[in-house]
């Protein structure tokens, strides 16, 4: 359908010369105009659900060679002080002003955005909301915005490692919880702590050390696991960011720490691949 249609509609349709959505919740636009539309005064991107639009500023420019050119970036979210997208597919417009006159163009939607290599990836969600926007396009090639709603996740936002006890901060996005309580575990073993709230949606989390000392000389690897009063569990991580490696990236330092009446230890926070809290306890060698 695209070969059908992409070469009818060159002419009367703005060619996006670049089109992404960056950091999960803005929308990056540079569009190149038809010779027919000449260069207008002024320049708005519309979104368009339904019967639901909102209009945002767009900046026309006249390129190197004499084209004319339209740079837009669109803010989403109300949460972020953007634009009220909420879930589903928005269709994109470019309304075009030259005095009192007003022409709508559809936008060009040639290649769709390329994942690029790198430590970084493209953000899948907004870091603030935990909704989800990509880039899309419809039969005819026209670019459009689908926005789905966050997925169920608790996003942690800090650790604290004393010589007491690991303390955890974090948010719920996409789900809401009764009666949480979160759970340290490790092979064969469990420790159930209460969670404390912070806020709509925000809590922490503390667990003494004393109680996570190895029983052996091997490591054992604590993960932390929040659990509602219907039994649903959901591990703690952290999910909204645009690392490939949370591994390296948010490395955490490690401590030495000899809990009353145990020997000593290291305490090691840290992600793992997949992006999941984990907390490694080792004794230390001079104490086996």
């Amino acid at each position: 359908m695209l070969r059908l249609f992409v070469p009818l509609r060159r002419g009367r349709t703005a060619h996006l010369r670049y089109a992404a959505i960056l950091d999960g919740q803005t929308v990056n636009l540079h569009a190149q105009l038809p010779p027919s539309a000449g260069l207008p005064d002024r320049a708005e991107i519309v979104l368009r659900r339904g019967r639901r639009r909102h209009p945002c500023e767009a900046r026309v420019h006249e390129g190197p060679s004499g084209e004319a050119l339209v740079d837009a970036a669109i803010l989403l979210g109300t949460e972020v002080g953007g634009v009220p997208v909420g879930t589903g597919r928005w269709r994109l417009r470019l309304k075009l002003y030259s005095g009192r006159r007003s022409r709508t163009l559809s936008l060009l939607l040639l290649e769709p955005p390329v994942p690029y290599e790198g430590p970084t990836k493209p953000m899948e969600a907004s870091p603030v909301t935990g909704e989800r926007h990509r880039l899309g396009r419809s039969v005819r090639g026209s670019a459009r915005v689908v926005s789905t709603a966050a997925r169920a996740a608790v996003e942690v936002t800090k650790v604290q490692l004393t010589h007491a006890g690991v303390t955890v901060d974090f948010r719920v996005f996409g789900t809401s919880v009764d009666g949480p309580r979160a759970e340290f575990v490790a092979a064969g073993r469990m420790i159930e702590q209460a969670v404390e709230p912070l806020g709509p949606d925000r809590f922490w989390v503390a667990v003494p050390l004393s109680r996570m000392t190895p029983r052996g000389t091997r490591p054992e690897h604590w993960d932390v696991v929040l659990r509602d009063a219907t039994g649903r569990s959901l591990r703690l991580g952290r999910r909204l960011h645009d690392v490939r490696n949370p591994l390296r990236v948010f490395a955490m330092r490690g401590l030495a720490v000899t809990p009353q009446g145990h020997p000593p230890m290291i305490v090691q926070p840290r992600y793992t691949p997949a992006g999941n809290l984990r907390v490694t306890c080792t004794r230390m060698p001079e104490a086996g």
